[in-house]
């Protein structure tokens, strides 16, 4: 239940002058309390199989919950059965989860052989403090106003069976978490989240509120499985990542070049019709730069070490001129602050939109890498607007606008917006520029008419910022845009406009990043699409089979003139069988086969075949020609006979 808006077991007791709510198990919070319960079965049935075992933390995330153990020999997929069996027998007894609160010195008393949860004891009041990140889950331990152990119950007996350091709120009992729960994988994680932490085993798991849930889950994940862009990647042949280049450093091939290139040159084309200015800035830069812009007091761990450089010496080895500390950039707005400041502005020039394809690197934790979504090296479609007070709803209104359009045009189509808001403890700027700010985003997310979920303490240390999370094909939900203001950049860059009175008055920064980065939105659209990209991102978009060797000539001059009507076709004039090469193409994702013999050549016609094996015979090229071009040009998905 929900006593007074804190979440509370439901053994908590309760007055008249309390204002309580019922949380139902299949709503969000219901789930997290399932998921976090279903945790703490599995500590409990792992120590019951290894006792050695030393437990680590184990929180609920998205759809699911992990918890991480210090064991001597790492699991493998094959120890889920057991530990299932092992959850089975717990859930079946009914346990009690009763919650006590304890002092630190009774927490350590009973908790002594647990070496992880003694660290998190002395973290009580700062539960993240020297943690890798803010979620590494550690509040689910010590978060909360005081330290509390559960203790699992047996419901005949009242003895305690078993333990855990935790805040809670729990399940009243173990026989609630029922058949809708699973374990599905196994990984490694430094304890912490910390490279320089010793290397703990991870049991992911997830948990439903019941078995139908469970098992359209597990079929979603099938589902994503078949989808999963770096196994897409490697059948379609478009990227790889080398590893004589380094880990989270992608090369993209041929194919997926192409589709790069798409969808870099319709993002240019949306900007300069918007009047965005596009400009480029280099990969390095002085230290200097982002002491200024702040970066290097706030995102320090996220930047790759500095190169000392420009150091002279003279023969003796004596140093004649002091070398400067060069980092690659992790973002591109201190530069385009430094083309705004490069001459005079004016408020006639306002808003100032400039847009940049920028490459920045970053220092991601290896355990952190996933194929195209996190990467080290990536290139941000960055923008950052200067405009006065007076223009800040409109243009951030505009802004969003454009940015739903445009996603659009790439075939996303199902949003909803998240407005992140100051975090308390890493923030530059008063209170007062952030309340304003806040204020204005949330207002212009409200009129957009989309859902808004707040995500509090989610903001950059300079500014609020609404994102669009956009769901994919199999409901799956990706943060792609942000729209972020920044009232204390223009300050420290002392940026400045003539304003209309002849005054000198500072500007409003709008950082807006509409694919976030280019890899990442080539994942999401690979996965979103399953690899068969609408016809005007398809790496090739024609592919021409004759029926025979005769037909080879014919079907070449329709493939040239499509070639010279800008469409990417190519002709398969090799030795294999028609219903091999058919194959090929179509696992290839192919949008339009084209295929001709005696019948078409005859009547100056060619037959489509399209990606769900559907036909169409007798299309006169003129018009074939026609129809392939319309389908690139209106951004069409085409899979089947009758849609073009």
């Amino acid at each position: 239940m929900r006593v007074n808006g804190e979440l509370k077991d439901l053994a908590t007791t309760v007055t008249d002058a309390d204002t309580v709510e019922p949380v139902t198990i299949d709503s969000p919070d219901g789930l997290t309390i399932l998921r976090h319960s279903a945790a703490h079965v599995l500590a409990q049935a792992v120590q019951s199989i290894n006792p050695e075992a030393r437990l680590g933390i184990g929180p609920p995330v998205t759809d699911g919950f992990y918890y991480d153990f210090d064991v001597e020999t790492p699991f493998a997929l094959e120890d889920l059965k057991p530990l299932e069996k092992a959850m089975d027998r717990i859930i079946r007894q009914g346990q009690r989860f009763v919650r006590r609160v304890v002092t630190e010195d009774e927490a350590r008393a009973e908790l002594a052989n647990e070496p992880y949860k003694l660290e998190l004891i002395g973290l009580k009041g700062h539960p993240t403090e020297g943690a890798g990140s803010h979620d590494d889950g550690e509040s689910v331990e010590v978060g909360g106003a005081e330290l509390t152990i559960y203790d699992n119950v047996d419901p005949r007996t009242g003895e305690t069976v078993w333990k855990d350091l935790c805040r809670g709120p729990h399940l009243p009992n173990t026989r609630m978490i029922g058949n809708g729960y699973a374990l599905s994988r196994v990984a490694a994680a430094y304890w912490r989240g910390s490279e320089k932490n010793k290397q703990l085993q991870r049991v992911y798991g997830t948990a439903w509120a019941t078995k139908d849930e469970l098992r359209a889950y597990q079929a979603r994940m099938e589902e994503a499985l078949k989808r999963d862009h770096r196994k897409l990647g490697a059948e379609l042949d478009l990227f790889s990542f080398p590893d004589e280049i380094g880990s989270g450093l992608a090369v993209f091939h041929p194919r997926g070049g192409i589709i790069r290139h798409e969808i870099e040159k319709y993002m240019q084309e949306r900007l300069l019709a918007a009047d965005y200015e596009l400009v480029n800035s280099p990969h390095i830069t002085k230290g200097s730069l982002f002491e200024t812009s702040g970066h290097l007091q706030w995102y320090k761990d996220g930047m790759f070490p500095a190169m000392h450089l420009d150091q002279e010496t003279d023969a003796d080895g004596h140093v004649t001129r002091q070398g400067q500390d060069y980092y690659l950039k992790p973002m591109n707005c201190p530069f385009h602050n430094l083309i705004f400041r490069a001459r005079g502005r004016s408020y006639r020039e306002l808003p100032l939109r400039l847009a940049e394809f920028g490459t920045v690197y970053r220092y991601e934790k290896s355990g952190t890498l996933s194929g195209l979504t996190r990467v080290r090296g990536l290139t941000q479609d960055d923008a950052h607007v200067y405009v006065t007070p007076e223009q800040v709803r409109g243009e951030v209104a505009s802004q969003l606008e454009f940015v739903l359009e445009t996603l659009r045009g790439y075939g996303l189509d199902d949003f909803y917006l998240e407005l992140s808001t100051k975090d308390p403890e890493k923030f530059v700027g008063d209170d007062a520029a952030w309340e304003e700010a806040t204020e204005t985003l949330r207002q212009v997310a409200i009129e957009s008419g989309l859902e808004l979920v707040d995500d509090p303490g989610g903001a950059a240390f300079y500014g609020p910022k609404i994102s669009v999370q956009a769901r994919d094909a199999i409901g799956r939900t990706w943060q792609l845009s942000t729209v972020q203001l920044d009232f204390n950049q223009p300050e420290r860059f002392e940026l400045e406009y003539t304003a209309n009175d002849g005054t000198r008055q500072q500007p409003v920064m709008i950082h807006r990043a509409l694919l976030g980065s280019i890899e990442r939105f080539f994942a999401i659209l690979l996965e979103h699409y399953a690899g068969a990209f609408p016809v005007w991102l398809a790496p090739v978009q024609v592919v021409g089979i004759p029926i025979a060797e005769d037909y080879v000539d014919y079907l070449g001059d329709v493939i040239g003139r499509l070639k010279a009507a800008g469409v990417r076709a190519e002709l398969d004039a090799s030795d294999d069988r028609m219903q091999k090469k058919i194959r090929n193409h179509t696992k290839l994702k192919v949008p339009f086969q084209l295929i001709a013999g005696e019948q078409d050549r005859a009547a100056g016609s060619v037959s489509f075949r399209f990606r769900d094996g559907t036909q169409e015979n007798g299309v006169p090229v003129d018009e074939a020609i026609s129809r392939i071009r319309a389908a690139i040009a209106s951004h069409a998905q085409v899979t089947s006979a009758g849609q073009i």
